[in-house]
């Protein structure tokens, strides 16, 4: 699918417009999305032992909402996005890309239970019975994130599986 942008585009790249429900979006000039400002600010933290307690403690509190797997309610969907696969993923992460990427996890969880905009959905190259979700979003303090979500076609179950910052999403 190819965009293309016109002058009208441009100028409205430029503004930040507020929906109905007050929370600012704004539209991405690099691969035509629509953001999702969050209004959580990201963990504070230096060394990895500092963010993986507060992390934790974030995990925990949406664990304790369910009897058996951990989800969060979309927004977006609808439905149920489980989380557990988001463990197993970080840990497969250098210690240097997990700070980066739990920092964001209050922002990311915001942005699956709130989001309403459309995500870019492409199927998966490795698998090709998996549907691959990205949204944008942008923190409180104007950083630019992704979140990318794993659904299988057959059962349309919904994987929370990843959250990153823009400069790991150019590499």
């Amino acid at each position: 699918m190819i965009f293309e942008i016109d002058e009208y585009f441009l100028a409205e790249q430029s503004r930040v417009v507020s929906n109905k429900v007050g929370v600012e979006i704004q539209k991405s000039i690099n691969n035509a999305m629509i953001l999702y400002k969050t209004k959580t600010k990201k963990l504070s933290g230096t060394s990895y032992k500092e963010v993986i307690k507060k992390a934790r403690k974030v995990f925990h509190q949406i664990e304790k909402r369910s009897k058996r797997s951990a989800y969060l309610k979309s927004a977006y969907f609808g439905k149920k996005i489980f989380i557990n696969l988001f463990c197993e993923h970080i840990n497969q992460k250098s210690p240097r890309d997990r700070i980066r990427r739990l920092k964001l996890l209050p922002c990311a969880i915001e942005l699956i239970e709130n989001s309403k905009q459309k995500p870019t959905s492409k199927p998966n190259p490795n698998k090709k019975n998996e549907i691959l979700h990205r949204f944008g979003g942008i923190t409180s303090m104007g950083e630019l994130f992704y979140v990318q979500i794993k659904e299988k076609v057959k059962t349309k179950r919904r994987d929370f599986i990843s959250v990153f910052p823009e400069e790991l999403s150019k590499k």
